[in-house]
């Protein structure tokens, strides 16, 4: 699966210039809906201009997907990550008209991200909510990488997988030695206020090791009166590889990501 794409420099961002690549998924319909896609790779992964297989999925399912390089200039650290994907955010639904072919006024606004890129796509849609309430129209979190402490019953998958050690690391860069772990964008899952965000997507799968900290906050967000929709995926698609994880299984999660995304923006519009 992919999709056509090209890279741009958004120039006006509030936090500075920004590299992007921006994927444009095949039969965009006018007023295609628009997506801040934020990266995974543990909080250590800073590269950029590389293919994007959950953002060509995304676009795949007829979405203008932005692609920002929203980690390399601030060492993956919070809340410097934050500020940046945030304010990508904010340039994107002032600029949304002035897109790539098929974005108008009325496109819709989304935030995505997989594994670390999921929790700042959380820690975002907290901040949207707080500082532009109603701008965001919903939020796609796929494996989100949410409990500094590791401490769930899946994560006990995260050695097999092998990505403990690489999480224990990216946390720790992350959040430095700040006490992030006690902010609520830091960590969203430990965040006590959850209402009035944005309708959410949360995907993980049977075989994910961060399958319950996701559906934990899937099933906090419903409780707080959140529009969620959750799926777990079977055993089988190579899910872990959707973060750089091993897997002995060929990777075929691609299709699954962007029929549920597609599902999930005819809700939102809906």
């Amino acid at each position: 699966m992919s999709a056509p794409w090209k890279d741009v420099l958004l120039e006006n961002v509030p936090t500075g210039p920004v590299a992007a690549r921006i994927y444009n998924g095949e039969g965009m319909k006018k007023a295609a809906p628009i997506v801040l896609y934020l990266h995974g790779g543990a909080f250590l992964d800073t590269e950029h201009a590389i293919d994007r297989p959950v953002a060509a999925s995304l676009a795949e399912a007829g979405a203008i997907v932005v692609a920002a390089d929203y980690s390399s200039g601030n060492h993956n650290a919070f809340p410097q990550v934050l500020e940046c994907a945030y304010g990508i955010l904010a340039y994107l639904g002032n600029k949304r008209n002035m897109l790539a072919l098929g974005g108008a006024k009325k496109s819709l606004l989304f935030v995505a991200g997989e594994e670390s890129g999921g929790n700042v796509a959380a820690g975002v849609a907290l901040k949207a909510r707080d500082q532009m309430p109603g701008s965001l129209d919903g939020q796609v979190l796929i494996s989100p990488l949410l409990d500094p402490f590791m401490g769930s019953k899946s994560f006990l998958q995260a050695e097999e997988s092998g990505m403990r050690e690489r999480w224990t690391e990216g946390w720790n860069r992350y959040l430095g030695f700040l006490g992030g772990v006690c902010h609520p964008y830091a960590a969203p899952r430990y965040c006590s206020r959850l209402s009035g965000l944005a309708p959410a997507l949360v995907l993980t799968a049977e075989d994910d090791p961060l399958r319950d900290e996701g559906m934990e906050y899937g099933s906090r967000l419903k409780g707080a009166g959140v529009r969620v929709r959750q799926q777990v995926l079977p055993a089988g698609t190579g899910w872990p590889t959707i973060y750089g994880g091993q897997s002995k299984d060929k990777p075929s999660w691609q299709q699954d990501v962007c029929c549920c995304f597609k599902s999930f923006v005819e809700d939102v519009q809906a």
